[in-house]
């Protein structure tokens, strides 16, 4: 049986739930296979009144959803009022952008014969995967990147049905916010729920799981692949992994304002963000390393979400002991309790250590190295994995250019005088990243495009009009972006 616990308190919570068996896992798979045939073909604006219907529901039980949430996560009622926000959201989110019809990058090229050689008529969209998309709950976000998160809403607009292996650090949030899901839907069994381990690698192993969307670590991300590298045909992995977030500070940089917003974004959440700031290279000297201790010392931590992460966060803590302690905060209250830790170093006993110290410490610690001179950072900055951001702090552009142009190579998305925590949901975003930071840093799992990742693109040449996907037809009745013949318009 699966339990859901309080990090408060360590006690149990909510009702035992079963483990889904494999016979579970087929039953789940191949009802969502089934509503799903329906489901691709409904008409987008059908779909997008559907999602709305979801956004409405989830948003019309916060009361219910945070309390059960938070006595599994111990996050709070702010945060996880919205969080529920921002999941309905993100439903809201792809409505729009499959009433647009632009995601479908619709491309009509006419017969041509007098090319050389002569040209067919071919006509290309994108379609949704024939399929079940498999979805890995997160343990950070229980709305946002659960259940109900970006991936089912993507892919659930794409046009896929979609079964969620549930995170065991929040089994009873799972579960009520699928029923919330299924009975907004007009075919309940397009969303899926299985719960346990074992579930959750015969499910990504099922026949009809066409691809998997994974939010968490590297070593869970390597096993889901391994899992997926058994299979007798391969699917696509979209996972979201390990990620240090570097944050540059450079010599024009306000140092007060540099030093309240680190001490505020790495405790964010007890620093369960996988966009925390955990490295910052600052220029040496006594003033900005005073301020950052200075605020570090007045935060406190707080239970961690379950007992394996806190115990993952204490072993970073002593990967990291070898290097001298900048400053702490204070624990906080509760069974699973961490300290803010932030270590500190120079940058030429940091590219010592390199890779090993630029690992990811999931929680609230991080590494504040000095640097001399913009120039030395180049060379170790390009020694650096992956990450989801990079960040520069400057009041003077003209001290970034060197290292900004490092940066962009590292990050899928780069901020300015800003910090990493907090994702908007938007048109433009980009949340993915060079490994360790996703397994595709070709695509996001936030923001609309995050769609593209459950679409495979069909051609079709001289095909019958009567034939064509209305989107494709001559006369474009749904009205929908398309580049004609080289050109873009409606």
């Amino acid at each position: 049986m699966i339990y859901g616990h309080n990090p408060r308190t360590g006690e149990t919570v909510g009702s035992a739930l079963p483990e889904t068996d494999r016979a579970g896992v087929d039953m789940v798979v191949s009802a969502a296979a089934a509503a799903g045939a329906a489901w691709r073909a409904t008409p987008a604006a059908e779909r997008a009144e559907a999602l709305e219907a979801v956004a409405d529901a989830l948003a019309a039980k916060v009361d219910e959803l945070w309390q059960i949430a938070d006595s599994e996560t111990a996050l709070g009622e702010v945060r996880l009022r919205g969080e529920v926000a921002r999941t309905a959201g993100q439903f809201r989110l792809f409505a729009q952008v499959i009433r647009d019809g632009g995601y479908l990058d619709a491309i009509v090229d006419h017969a041509d014969p007098s090319a050389t050689p002569p040209r067919p008529d071919v006509r290309r969209m994108k379609q949704p995967l024939a399929g079940v998309v498999a979805v890995f709950a997160a343990s950070n976000f229980p709305f946002a990147f659960s259940v109900a998160g970006g991936d089912t809403a993507s892919a659930l607009a794409a046009g896929c049905a979609v079964v969620v292996k549930a995170h065991p650090g929040h089994p009873n949030t799972s579960e009520q916010v699928a029923r919330i899901v299924r009975k907004a839907l007009p075919y309940p069994d397009l969303l899926g729920l299985v719960q346990g381990m074992q579930a959750g690698a015969d499910l990504v192993q099922h026949p009809s799981v066409v691809a998997a969307g994974f939010t968490g670590s590297v070593p869970g991300g390597k096993a889901i692949q391994g899992l997926i590298d058994q299979r007798e045909v391969p699917i696509p992995f979209f996972g979201e992994l390990g990620s240090v977030n570097p944050v540059v500070v450079l010599p024009s940089a306000p140092v007060a304002e540099v030093a309240t917003g680190f001490a505020a974004s790495l405790t964010m959440g007890v620093g369960q963000f996988c966009t925390n700031p955990g490295l910052m290279f600052v220029p040496a000297g006594d003033e900005l390393r005073k301020a950052l201790a200075e605020a570090v010392e007045g935060t406190t931590g707080g239970p961690m979400l379950a007992e394996r992460i806190r115990d993952g966060y204490l072993g970073g803590l002593e990967r990291l002991g070898e290097l001298p302690v900048l400053a702490e905060g204070k624990a906080g209250e509760g069974s699973l309790a961490v300290t803010p830790t932030v270590f500190t170093t120079d940058l030429d006993s940091f590219a010592a250590k390199l890779p090993g110290i630029g690992e990811e410490c999931f929680g609230p610690a991080s590494i504040v190295v000095t640097y001399r001179e913009i120039s030395d950072l180049r060379a170790v900055l390009e020694r650096l994995d992956g990450s989801l951001t990079a960040t520069v702090h400057a009041t003077d552009p003209s001290e970034a250019g060197e290292v900004a142009e490092v940066l962009g190579r590292k990050a899928g998305r780069l901020i300015w005088n800003g910090w990493p925590t907090g994702v908007a949901v938007c048109w433009a975003m980009h949340h993915g990243g060079p490994w360790p930071a996703s397994t595709s840093a070709a695509h996001t799992s936030v923001g609309a495009t995050a769609i593209d990742r459950w679409l495979v693109p069909t051609a079709y040449q001289d095909w019958p009009g009567e034939l064509l996907p209305e989107e494709l037809r001559d006369d474009n009745p749904l009205g929908v972006p398309r580049r004609v013949d080289g050109a873009l318009g409606r």
